[in-house]
C-alpha cells in the first residue's frame, strides 16, 4: 500500500487556499498511484482555529470543504483533519475528527479522545472526548487512527482517566495513524519522536505521524513528520519547517519498503526539558523558527513591509537581521533614533549593520523633542531631578515616530525586546514594548547572542562590536543594563528554572542561588506581568512563553 503524508502550512479560516491546498497533494498521490493520503490535524480549517469555532458559518464551511474533498477521494483513501458535529445533545457541540474519505464516500469519521487543556491548548472549551472508538479498514489493513494528543497518554498520564490505543489495540490494528497539529518549541522534536517510539515499543505496530507546519500568530509548527517502522526504526523523517509530500509503502506484512534511515537505538525514549540552561540548545532550529513565524505573520496578514528601530545593540540587531533574511533586505526599513546620551558607536554600529544586510535606514535625532516635551512638562514636574520618567519618555517619543512611519508607510513594528526585559519589566510601555509582532521576545538575553554568533556562522552579518559590547538603554549618561538588572549570565538561569521549569523560589535557592537575589529577580517577574498582559503576539519558540500559554494573575503575590 503507498501511502502519502501531506505536511503543509495552513491559513486558518482560508477555506479556499487549504483546500485547494489538499485538493492539489491528493491530485499529485493520484498521479503517483497512491493509495492512501494523510493530511494533519484540522486542516480544513487549520490549527487552532479557537473561537472561531463558535461561529455556525465557520463549521459550515468547514464541512463544505469536507465534501469537495470528498469528491476528489474516488481511487484514493483520504485522511483528512477537521471539526464536525455532535449528535447528541449532551456534551459540546463539537468533535475535533478524522474524516477517512474513498469512493467518494465519508467511510468513517474519528473523533479525537485525548482533548488538551493546558499551556496553549484549551480544545475542551470547544471539543467533547469522543465517546467511542474503532479502527479503520482499507485495502486488507485495520488501521487504528489516533489524533495528536492521543498517543501522548500511554497510560500513566494523570491528566487523563482512558488510553485510546489500549482500546484500541483491542480491535489488533495492523497500522497506527495519528494525525497532528504539534507546535515547536527548541525540545519538542525529540520529545515527539520518543513518544511515538514509546507507542510502537508498546503496541508493537508501526507508526505514521502527520505533522503540520508553518505560524499561525505565535505559534510556529515544525512539521518534521515521522514514519517508524514496528521495530521502532526511523523510516522516513520529514523535512522540517518545509510543505512536503512523501510517500512509504507498507508491505503485506506490515513492514515498510523503505530502508532506515535511523536504528531504533539512537532514538531517546523521552526528550525532557534539561534541568540546567544552556542558550546554545536547538539554535538552529530555532532561527529556522522565527524565520518561519515573521515570514507567515506577514504573509497571512497580507503585509510586506516591516520596521525596526535600530539603537546599535544586540536585540534590535538581530532582529533587522531575520525579518531581512524572512522578507527581504528590499522590505525592511530601519530607524536610527539617536538622543544626546546615545554614543557615536552606538549609531555607526546600526549603520555598520545595515550596510551588512543591504536594509534602508534613517536617522532621525530625537534631543530637540526631548528637550520640547521636557521643557512643556518642567511646571509640573518643579525642577524635579532626572529618573525614570525622562528615561521613559525617550523611549516613547521613539515609540511615537516608528509607529507614524509604519502608519504612512503601511508598515509593520518588529518589537525588538528580548525575554530576559519582559521578565523583569525592564521595559517601556508605548515605547520600547510597541509593535505588531515580538521577534525576540521568547529568547532569553544570552539566547540572542547565541543566535547572533549562528547568523554570523559564515559571514559577518551583526558586527562584531555589538557583540562584544555591554549591554545598555543609553537613556542616561553611562547607563548600562547592569545598573537595573544582574548579569545575564546569572540572570536568565533563574529566570529559566521560574518560567520554563516553574520551580519555586525555594527550589531555586536550593540549586546554589543567593536568597536575596533570587527574592529580587521573582518580585520583578511577578510585578511586571500587567506589561507583559499589554504586549504583542511573541513568536513562540520555547516550552514556556509569555502569552497565551502562561496565564498568572496580573494582582497576584507569589514569593516566599
Amino acid at each position: 500500500m503507498k501511502i502519502f503524508l501531506a505536511q503543509q502550512n495552513y491559513h486558518i479560516g482560508n477555506f479556499v487556499s487549504n483546500t485547494e491546498k489538499i485538493l492539489a497533494a491528493i491530485a499529485e498521490a493520484k498521479k503517483q498511484d497512491g493509495d492512501l493520503i494523510v493530511f494533519p490535524e484540522l486542516a480544513v480549517c487549520g490549527y487552532p482555529p479557537r473561537d472561531f469555532l463558535e461561529f455556525d458559518d465557520f463549521i459550515r464551511q468547514s464541512l463544505d470543504a469536507i465534501e469537495r474533498i470528498r469528491e476528489a477521494a474516488d481511487t484514493i483513501g483520504v485522511l483528512v483533519g477537521g471539526p464536525s458535529r455532535n449528535p447528541k445533545i449532551e456534551g459540546k457541540d463539537l468533535f475535533n475528527s478524522a474524516y477517512f474519505l474513498y469512493e467518494k464516500q465519508v467511510k468513517n469519521v474519528v473523533h479525537k479522545s485525548l482533548l488538551p487543556n493546558y499551556d496553549i491548548f484549551d480544545e475542551y472549551r470547544y471539543f467533547e472526548p469522543a465517546y467511542d472508538l474503532g479502527i479503520i479498514t482499507f485495502k486488507g489493513k485495520k488501521i487504528a487512527v489516533t489524533i495528536c494528543e492521543d498517543i501522548w497518554n500511554l497510560g500513566d498520564n494523570p491528566l487523563y482517566r482512558v488510553c485510546p490505543m489500549d482500546i484500541l489495540v483491542q480491535q489488533q490494528p495492523q497500522l497506527m495513524i495519528n494525525l497532528s497539529a504539534s507546535p515547536f518549541d527548541y525540545v519538542h522534536a525529540d520529545g515527539r519522536k520518543g513518544i511515538i517510539k514509546q507507542n510502537v515499543a508498546k503496541y508493537k505496530l508501526p507508526m505514521i505521524y502527520c505533522n503540520t507546519t508553518g505560524a499561525q500568530t505565535d505559534l510556529i509548527f515544525d512539521g518534521g513528520s515521522v514514519v517508524m517502522n514496528a521495530n521502532c526504526d526511523l523510516v522516513a523523517e520529514l523535512p522540517y519547517f518545509t510543505e512536503t509530500l512523501q510517500c512509504v509503502t507498507l508491505k503485506d506484512d506490515n513492514s515498510f519498503a523503505e530502508p532506515v534511515i535511523r536504528k531504533a537505538a539512537t532514538i531517546p525514549m523521552t526528550q525532557d526539558l534539561p534541568a540546567v540552561f544552556d542558550p546554545a540548545k536547538g539554535i538552529e532550529q530555532v532561527h529556522r523558527a522565527l524565520i518561519t513565524g515573521i515570514r507567515d505573520y506577514f504573509g497571512k496578514m497580507g503585509f510586506t513591509k516591516a520596521v525596526v528601530a535600530s539603537s546599535g545593540g544586540i536585540d534590535s540587531a538581530v532582529v533587522q537581521a531575520l525579518a531581512s533574511e524572512a522578507l527581504g533586505q528590499e522590505h525592511v526599513q530601519a530607524l536610527l533614533l539617536p538622543s544626546q546620551f546615545s554614543s557615536r558607536h552606538s549609531v555607526t554600529d546600526a549603520e555598520h549593520l545595515s550596510e551588512n544586510l543591504g536594509t534602508a535606514y534613517n536617522i532621525i535625532p530625537i534631543e530637540g523633542i526631548f528637550n520640547s516635551f521636557t521643557h512643556e512638562l518642567q511646571p509640573l514636574f518643579a525642577n524635579m531631578p532626572f529618573n525614570v520618567a525622562e528615561e521613559n519618555l525617550q523611549s516613547r517619543i521613539r515609540g511615537a515616530l516608528v509607529m507614524a512611519a509604519c502608519n504612512k508607510f503601511g508598515s509593520i513594528l518588529l518589537n525588538t525586546s528580548n525575554k530576559s526585559e519582559l521578565a523583569t519589566g525592564y521595559g517601556t510601555l508605548y515605547g520600547d514594548m510597541a509593535g505588531g509582532l515580538s521577534v525576540i521576545g521568547d529568547l532569553y538575553k544570552t539566547q540572542v547572542y547565541a543566535l547572533a554568533h549562528y547568523l554570523n556562522r559564515e559571514r559577518e552579518i551583526i558586527p562584531v562590536s555589538i557583540l562584544t559590547k555591554a549591554p545598555s538603554a543609553e537613556l542616561r549618561p553611562g547607563q548600562k543594563d547592569t545598573d537595573s538588572l544582574p548579569d545575564y549570565d546569572i540572570l536568565d538561569p533563574i529566570l529559566y528554572q521560574y518560567i520554563e521549569r516553574r520551580q519555586g523560589p525555594k527550589e531555586i535557592i536550593a540549586l546554589g542561588s543567593d536568597t536575596a537575589l533570587v527574592q529580587r529577580i521573582l518580585k520583578m517577574v511577578n510585578t511586571n506581568e500587567y506589561k507583559r498582559n499589554q504586549f504583542c503576539p511573541i513568536l513562540r519558540i520555547s516550552p514556556k512563553a509569555f502569552g497565551v500559554g502562561r496565564r498568572v494573575p496580573i494582582v497576584g503575590k507569589y514569593l516566599s
